[in-house]
């Protein structure tokens, strides 16, 4: 589960003077009410919702993408246009590095992973991956300076049968600022992880980045979901579709001939499902599958979900839906833009344990209403299990005590400076029974847009 996000120097989150980095924090606060919204080992208390609010261009997204970007660096490397995300408010911060860390609850035990880059100049300057203990102490695992070419190597990555072979990894890229080391750990490093038990902690966290963090915004053509190409979720699906009032009772899968769909996408697209494809099907070929994969491609008017059988076929299929008692089918983008979203949020609450979603713009083409149902249903779904949701949004309905805590709630403010500040309504010493909707509508908490006049009027 996720703990605390942070991150400095990243499109309108600047290099503050004091070196402290924005911070946004999954840590419950004091709020008594609502308990089955926090998760409690005895150790630490989280929080398995918050909602971001803000103007439009406060920054709500840029924290969002804060999160992708990290994200991404540790799986696939600095995405394209990297060289341009650092805060241009100051001129200065181009030569600055800039710092993202992700604090997580992984197997009953706590951690901080993080790096620091010049990202004007595609160079990592620094990597850590600490153990955070309850008494405060930590426990390194690893850290990098890579400026000085020196690393440490800690005790669990020392053990007999493990440490020459952990020095012989750290050498090869002690000095090396185009590479994450975590990111070297995870290619074709299968035989470590099955002998060196200390070293499994660098593959877990690596894959609670891939895996366990989930992030989307609103459009992403390309996903990893694959609930609706299992049967068994059909009558799960159409329970939940119907709940949320988009009249659906039902839908079909209909196969469509691979070349068909190829044919209707973007270029970008279709090299990454021709790639997508050929790495899946080495993966079978390796006898390295487990399990269905499949991916998910979806536009206002497509949906298709391509997967991939143990004989190495390759099989595409969209989706039609029926409404009422009629047999009746009709394609996605016959259907309405509600009802797509409502597509793309279904996998959080048919997802199993451990999964931490981000979502910018929940609100997007949803009705009020439809929004809070949402989170109502996550919320009780959450109580259950251990998951997380984060979202931004606009939409201050969600600002019920009787449907949130007051530390689920978070804002993010753009300064006259243009830089981004984020911070908790806890922060504020509002009292328990003051409306809280109202309140932020008004600017209380800022985080809403402040108009001028359109058309001044002339003077004279």
């Amino acid at each position: 589960m996720l703990i605390r996000f942070n991150v400095r120097n990243f499109l309108s989150f600047d290099t503050r003077d004091d070196g402290n980095t924005e911070e946004f924090s999954m840590i419950a606060g004091k709020v008594r009410s609502k308990k089955e919204h926090i998760y409690d080992d005895g150790k630490v208390k989280l929080l398995k919702f918050a909602a971001v609010y803000g103007a439009n261009a406060s920054g709500k997204s840029n924290l969002v993408k804060a999160m992708q970007f990290m994200r991404h660096t540790v799986i696939a490397g600095l995405p394209g246009g990297h060289t341009e995300k650092y805060c241009k408010i100051n001129p200065e911060n181009k030569d600055r590095v800039s710092y993202f860390e992700v604090e997580i609850m992984l197997n009953e035990k706590y951690y901080a992973y993080g790096f620091e880059v010049v990202l004007s100049q595609s160079r990592f300057v620094s990597e850590w991956l600490i153990e955070l203990r309850v008494d405060n102490s930590e426990k390194v695992i690893f850290e990098r300076d890579i400026e000085k070419g020196k690393y440490t190597l800690g005790a669990d990555l020392k053990q007999k049968g493990l440490a020459e072979k952990m020095k012989i990894y750290a050498n090869d890229v002690c000095d090396d600022g185009t590479v994450l080391f975590l990111s070297v750990m995870n290619q074709n490093k299968k035989n470590l992880y099955q002998k060196g038990i200390g070293a499994i902690i660098l593959r877990d966290v690596f894959r609670w980045i891939r895996n366990a963090l989930d992030v989307n915004f609103p459009d992403q053509p390309i996903s990893d979901y694959s609930y609706l190409s299992e049967a068994g979720n059909v009558e799960e699906i159409c329970r939940i579709i119907s709940a949320f009032g988009t009249g659906i009772t039902n839908f079909e899968m209909v196969d469509v001939a691979v070349e068909k769909v190829m044919g209707r996408l973007p270029a970008e697209n279709r090299q990454y499902i021709s790639t997508y494809i050929e790495k899946r099907r080495a993966k079978i070929r390796s006898g390295n599958n487990k399990g269905k994969m499949a991916v998910v491609m979806r536009s206002n008017d497509d949906f298709f979900i391509i997967s991939f059988a143990d004989n190495d076929a390759v099989r595409c299929q969209t989706i039609e839906f029926s409404h009422g008692e009629r047999d009746v089918l009709f394609s996605l983008s016959e259907e309405s833009d509600g009802t797509v979203r409502v597509l793309d949020l279904l996998e959080i609450l048919l997802a199993g344990e451990g999964k931490t979603y981000v979502i910018d713009e929940l609100d997007r083409c949803l009705h009020p209403s439809l929004t809070y149902k949402f989170v109502e249903t996550f919320l009780q779904l959450a109580a259950r299990k251990n998951i997380q949701l984060i979202v931004t949004t606009h939409e201050s309905r969600l600002m019920d005590f009787d449907l949130l805590r007051r530390d689920e709630i978070w804002f993010i403010n753009k300064k006259n400076s243009g830089e981004s500040d984020i911070y908790s309504l806890e922060e504020y010493n509002a009292r328990f029974d003051q409306k809280i909707d109202k309140a932020y509508l008004e600017g209380r908490y800022g985080g809403v847009p402040i108009f001028s006049t359109v058309f001044p009027i002339k003077e004279g």
